[in-house]
């Protein structure tokens, strides 16, 4: 797997710059390599989620203010129920899920993985991480595979999840 330095604001980590996934591909090639503790968070990144500290980051509840006790974030790791599907088809869809957070959350916000244990369950019922160190993140070329991948299947009952569209 090739991970690719540069060409992103604030892709630097502790004075090192954090390498980016260039495609789907290498995504999927990291979930090969570590199936069981990768997760993805979309936020301004590590640094500013404090990775490194002894609490491993935090988030909080976007309607109450409440802090909670790790970062939301997306398990990459490949549920049983999957049966032998792609994992391209299976990262493309983590990816795409939440794409919209990009927007949602402002200028800077962009995927990254981390290597992390889950430490509890956030509002939506999302798994609360700690952040055991960044690892990568995720090009904006992986994320245009994966738009085209997921809506390539043709679902009409089947979308990013956004709740500001049910309103």
């Amino acid at each position: 797997m090739e991970l690719r330095n540069g060409g992103i604001p604030g892709a630097v980590r502790n004075g090192t710059r954090l390498p980016t996934l260039p495609d789907l591909d290498a995504v999927v090639e990291l979930l090969v390599t570590h199936p069981d503790d990768l997760y993805v968070r979309w936020s301004l990144g590590p640094d500013v989620d404090v990775c490194d500290g002894e609490q491993g980051g935090t988030s909080r509840d976007s309607l109450t203010g409440v802090r909670l006790p790790g970062l939301s974030a997306n398990p990459l790791a490949v549920e049983p129920w999957w049966e032998g599907r792609t994992l391209r088809l299976w990262v493309a869809r983590r990816l795409y899920d939440y794409r919209h957070l990009r927007n949602l959350r402002g200028e800077g916000t962009r995927p990254w993985v981390m290597h992390g244990e889950v430490c509890g369950r956030g509002p939506d019922n999302e798994p609360l991480v700690r952040c055991l160190g960044p690892v990568a993140w995720i090009s904006d070329q992986a994320l245009t595979e994966s738009e085209r991948l997921v809506e390539a299947e043709g679902s009409v009952e089947w979308g990013p999840l956004d709740r500001r569209s049910s309103r």
